[in-house]
Order: structure tokens, then sequence, then C-alpha cells
């Protein structure tokens, strides 16, 4: 059996929180203690207040997709055998947006405000991937 050739993550210090909320089937995003907004990526600081009282809290993991990609050709080799594919970002209920792959769903079928939600892909044995599906 082959092991995944695609790339993968490579969790920091401030990130591995959202890694491991992944690996236990939880989307994990910051919020600041004190403006109270949702941020995404994982930053050491609210970049809205500048605060550093940041705390990890479940999304619900439904959104909808703000703008998206087919990828038909010239992908890199990890991913040829996965041709087409979709690479969207997705606006998620709390108001951030994350990229990540949609699945379950021809490219063909994908559109702009399509409401999705997570799944988790465990790519490897350390890291579990969040994609999102049409919510049916």
């Amino acid at each position: 059996m082959r092991g995944y050739e695609k790339p993968l993550p490579k969790p920091s210090t401030w990130s591995k929180p959202f890694w491991d909320g992944c690996k236990n089937r939880k989307l994990l995003i910051q919020q600041c203690e004190d403006c109270k907004k949702y941020i995404f990526y994982p930053k050491l600081f609210c970049p809205f207040c500048l605060s550093r009282d940041l705390s990890w809290v479940e999304s619900t993991g439904r959104g909808t997709i703000y703008t998206f990609t087919v990828v038909y050709s010239y992908q890199p080799t990890g991913f040829a055998d996965d041709v087409p594919y979709t690479i969207a970002v997705v606006k998620l209920s709390e108001g951030i947006r994350i990229m990540s792959n949609i699945v379950q769903c021809p490219p063909e079928e994908v559109v702009c405000d399509m409401e999705v939600e997570v799944i988790f892909d465990d790519v490897t044995q350390e890291i579990t991937l969040p994609k999102f599906k049409p919510v049916r």
C-alpha cells in the first residue's frame, strides 16, 4: 500500500489545538475573549483588538461556499488521481472563512452560496483534514 503523497500540514505550537480538534472530529476556531470575534486561521493575538486572550471554541461546522475553483488539469503530481477536484473558500456560520475541498459532490454541481458541512478525512495516523460536503 502506498503512503499518503500529498502535502501535509505541519502543526505549530499555536495551531496544534486546531489539528487535535480535527483528529477528534471537531472543527475548532479561536475566539477573542475581549472583543468576542471569531478568528481563523490560528493566531497568537486577535487581529481586531490585539488581545492575547484567545480561546478555542467548537464551530458549528456549517456554512456556505463563498467562492471555488475546479482543478481539471496541471495539478501537482500527488493530486493526479483526484482530478477533477474542487477547492473552495467556505464562509462558516461564525462569519470566518476557511479554505478546503468540497467532496461528495460532482464539480459541476458546486455553486456559490451552497450550504455545506464539515466532514473529517483521516489522511494519516497523525493528520485529519477538514473537508466539506453539501448539506442534503
